[in-house]
């Protein structure tokens, strides 16, 4: 049975209460280390359209000689569960800089059984 959008978005918006931080991680599925860089808090605006996304673009400090590959979504700022991860666009850093999570290119949504 396919849900409905309303349902997908009264999921989203009770689920993501578990996940309050967003990791980067590497091109070996290792969450990144070292200089300033941290996990970052996240909130989350109302699920619409069956998708929820940050409230807000997320800047992280990345170290050198670093490759962001994926963003991982955790219950804590150091340990905790890990509840999933995606794909973004390789971005190498020779240098120590930032990473800008667009809230707008990010979002977590919910898909029918088959």
């Amino acid at each position: 049975m396919a849900m409905t959008e309303a349902w997908k978005n009264q999921a989203l918006d009770a689920s993501v209460t578990v996940i309050t931080h967003i990791a980067l991680l590497d091109e070996t599925d290792t969450e990144l280390s070292g200089g300033s860089y941290a996990r970052k808090a996240v909130t989350w605006a109302a699920a619409s359209g069956g998708i929820v996304r940050p409230n807000a673009d997320i800047e992280f400090d990345v170290p050198a000689s670093t490759t962001v590959s994926k963003i991982a979504y955790y219950s804590a700022i150091t340990g905790g569960t890990k509840y999933g991860e995606d794909d973004v666009t390789n971005e190498v850093f020779a240098n120590a800089g930032t990473y800008t999570l667009l809230a707008a290119s990010t979002g977590i949504q919910l898909s029918d059984p088959t």
